[in-house]
């Protein structure tokens, strides 16, 4: 890809992997060791790189780069693994409310100190009672004077642990519906508890946890949008939340496929190296062309989102892009781990951390089969609204096509 990167983007592909090259090694493993909760020092350290929140504004503090640009960084930061690539993108996701719904006021207390690293932030959407039903969500935020008091949990917080922000969903309407839900800037304080970080199979590191809301008091200065408004917030950083998942999906299976593909040319079995089998280079091969395909997805998203922003359309695409590059790199991994043989499986190498990183990208920021669910319905609707008389009627294009008492709908 980067004999397509302009000159601009070749620059900030290279300081991103000037930027992950000094990540130390001991910071990784000691994040999937769950001795590192939470590694402050790297956000600071991205900061310090002006490498946080690059489409945002510079008047806040970023770099006014589009998608096109961040899906090159992320796709780096992905290297890294699940977490390190979540907490980057934090960033991305919740300063993506400020930037397009939040007030002056709101910009200028949360989203500069955000990218400058002063501050960390966290999203919270999951509950207890539920996960990809969304709008079903039970906490709530009652309006009192000028505050609103937060009741209620969220859970799969990644962040939870060191994040001094919030960007917290709750229903404000007596109803469960779309248009009872708030978006609120949550500070962090006694009454906002970090009761339990999970023990996870991967993604590591990352001080996911569960927040518990007793009494909170949030400033009605921090509604984000308008009281009702969250489902307009919730649509449009469901863009952020899913490209940067497909992006940093295609690092990591990419460098898990460079480590295999490696192996191979210095294994040897039956006196010549394993590239040389077929049930080896065919599976690099396969690897190979999932990663471009995923890659060339994501960029034509990235592509459309610049162009034509949240529209249903871009919604499908942003939906297979995550369906899509998720599958794909979770294909690759496995691959690789099958061309390693049992080494694959040990910490030796750390494909089997990658294929436990990989497996949770597959479920956060949405299902996979939620993202069938949007794709479908979206294409549905473009199908039912697109004016035929523009397309060839393919569908007469049969010997017995007019054929009469055939074509029975009912």
């Amino acid at each position: 890809m980067d004999s397509l990167l302009g000159k601009t983007q070749l620059q900030l592909q290279k300081e991103v992997r000037d930027f992950v090259k000094w990540v130390p090694r001991s910071l990784l493993l000691d994040m999937d060791a769950d001795k590192v909760r939470y590694p402050k020092e790297y956000i600071v350290e991205a900061a310090k790189r002006n490498l946080l929140g690059l489409r945002f504004s510079k008047e806040w503090g970023g770099r006014g780069l589009n998608w096109q640009d961040e899906i090159i960084a992320l796709e780096e930061i992905g290297v890294l693994g699940a977490s390190p690539a979540c907490l980057y993108s934090l960033v991305s996701i919740v300063g993506e409310a400020l930037q397009y719904f939040g007030t002056p006021q709101q910009k200028e207390k949360y989203l500069i100190p955000l990218l400058k690293g002063e501050i960390c932030c966290a999203e919270a959407l999951t509950e207890p009672r539920g996960g990809s039903d969304f709008f079903g969500a039970t906490t709530k935020a009652q309006k009192k004077g000028n505050f609103y008091i937060i009741n209620g949990q969220k859970r799969f917080v990644v962040g939870a642990e060191g994040a001094d922000i919030f960007l917290v969903y709750a229903r404000t309407g007596s109803e469960s519906s779309r248009q009872s839900i708030s978006t609120f800037i949550v500070e962090r304080t006694p009454e906002v508890e970090v009761k339990y970080l999970y023990g996870l199979m991967g993604t590591r590191g990352g001080g996911t946890g569960r927040l518990i809301f007793h009494d909170a008091k949030v400033p009605q200065e921090n509604l984000v949008l308008g009281e009702n408004r969250g489902a307009d917030v919730f649509d449009q950083m469901m863009i952020p939340e899913r490209m940067t998942t497909a992006a940093g999906a295609i690092g990591l299976a990419r460098a898990a496929l460079e480590i295999a593909a490696q192996y191979s040319t210095r294994r040897k079995a039956f006196g010549q190296t394993i590239r040389n089998f077929e049930g080896v280079s065919f599976k690099v091969a396969d690897s190979i062309t999932r990663l471009d395909a995923a890659r060339g997805l994501v960029q034509y998203t990235a592509r459309a989102i610049d162009t034509l922003g949240s529209t249903p359309y871009t919604r499908r695409l942003v939906s297979e892009s995550k369906k899509f590059a998720t599958e794909s790199a979770w294909q690759v991994i496995n691959d690789a781990m099958q061309i390693m043989g049992g080494i694959g499986y040990t910490n030796i190498y750390p494909i089997e951390k990658m294929l436990r990183d990989m497996r949770l990208m597959m479920i956060w920021t949405g299902t996979n089969e939620v993202m069938n669910l949007i794709i479908q319905h979206e294409y549905y609707k473009e199908l039912q609204g697109a004016d035929r008389r523009v397309y060839r009627d393919s569908e007469n294009d049969a010997q017995e096509s007019n054929a009469p008492d055939e074509k029975i709908y009912e």
